[in-house]
């Protein structure tokens, strides 16, 4: 069970052990499940739109709705070829270059996170005094939303993508928060607009026709689930990796110009993002018997572990060559939000990397990993040496 507190915690472990075993796992959680774990097996469901629909990614004891093509969050719940023209309204504003012009508000966010640290040797939490800070600034910024809100947004996170394996009763609650909250905000932007994601979704078309407000409340939700949740656990895990092998953390200080390719070792290695498909109608695919109404549980960690794709795959190297990874997923769902992503979890190691100068896991308390299918440290105690003075922010 992936939602297991235990699961994400040993979870590379578990892969192994079952991609050994059973390549294609089942279970009757959830109402039946599949879960392949073969980088193959992945891919190949990712890619398959046919037999498999998008209509829910996230596995829940709340049944999928039945809002396909559009889906209840698009474009990752739209499915052809209605998911093309969702998406393509979004990839201007996640274009390269357009993520590049953000690169001075993510560092200045991630030196005032870390204005405060005292000198001397201290605990700090990397996640949640830090790691989850970033994220969440940066997409309450792009979506226009105040800085008040940010504890708000958090709690959406928690509430929608933790406790999915709790009864529909307990989950409904917060989505109904949720719900509420978009419509306050699409309704202010209606009175007046302004220059941030939201008004351009409430002025953009597809086919001529304005998204209606439940397209718009989707893609907002999506952005601020995905968006924050992802990178806070890319950056928890990546400062975890560090805090457990200094070494590796020295070499980042000694050879900036490295850290863009450890970026995409940490993404292999710490992959955070496992989606999910429903399997639309019964069938057999890849000699397995599925039935309609199945989820297919969708590891991409497990894809970058898998030995058959990665030479000595449980080992990070940060050099490693011919990277490609499935951190940002395999598909027409492929993550939009990549460029950001990226440009995030390198802002934030290079600041930290720069302001701390040693870090290691605080023996007196536990770290604490996440629930269901984002995988991260939710609690990161550290012991931190800080640096005198504080620097620009580049390693």
């Amino acid at each position: 069970d992936h939602t297991d507190p235990d699961y994400n915690a040993t979870a590379p472990e578990i892969w192994r052990s079952l991609r050994d075993r059973c390549p294609m796992a089942h279970t009757e959680r959830f109402g039946g499940m599949w879960v392949p774990l073969t980088h193959d097996l992945i891919r190949a469901v990712a890619y398959d739109t046919t037999h498999f629909t998008s209509r829910s990614v996230v596995v829940s004891t709340i049944p999928p709705k039945g809002v396909a093509p559009v889906g209840s969050a698009p474009p990752i719940t739209s499915d052809p070829p209605f998911h093309r023209e969702a998406r393509g309204l979004l990839q201007p504003v996640f274009a390269p270059r357009a993520v590049e012009l953000m690169e001075p508000k993510v560092r200045a966010i991630c030196d005032q996170l870390l204005s405060n640290l005292p000198s001397g040797t201290s605990p700090f939490d990397a996640s949640l005094d830090y790691a989850r800070r970033i994220p969440v600034a940066v997409m309450a910024q792009w979506l226009g939303l105040p800085d008040s809100d940010h504890e708000l947004i958090l709690g959406f996170v928690h509430d929608l993508l933790e406790i999915v394996s709790e009864d529909p009763t307990i989950q409904q609650p917060g989505r109904d928060r949720l719900d509420r909250y978009l419509t306050e905000q699409i309704t202010a932007r209606r009175a007046r607009p302004s220059d941030d994601l939201i008004s351009y979704l409430l002025s953009a078309t597809i086919g001529g026709r304005p998204l209606s407000d439940s397209h718009v409340a989707g893609t907002i939700m999506l952005l601020l689930l995905a968006g924050v949740d992802t990178t806070w656990s890319a950056i928890g895990s990546a400062l975890w990796h560090f805090a457990r092998n200094p070494a590796d953390a020295e070499r980042m200080r000694r050879d900036p110009d490295g850290v863009p390719v450890a970026v995409e070792e940490l993404l292999r290695a710490y992959a955070p993002v496992t989606m999910a498909r429903v399997v639309k109608e019964d069938c057999v695919f890849e000699g397995y018997s599925l039935r309609a109404g199945e989820w297919m549980l969708l590891p991409f960690p497990a894809a970058n572990r898998d030995p058959a794709k990665f030479p000595d795959p449980d080992e990070v190297k940060l050099d490693r060559a011919d990277n490609r990874h499935a951190a940002f997923g395999l598909g027409v769902h492929r993550c939009l939000g990549s460029h950001l992503a990226r440009l995030e979890l390198r802002i934030a190691l290079e600041c930290f990397l720069a302001r701390v100068e040693s870090f290691t896991l605080d023996a007196d308390h536990e770290v604490a990993w996440s629930q269901g299918q984002v995988r991260g440290p939710r609690r990161l105690p550290l012991l931190v040496t800080v640096s005198e003075p504080m620097r620009t922010g580049k390693v």
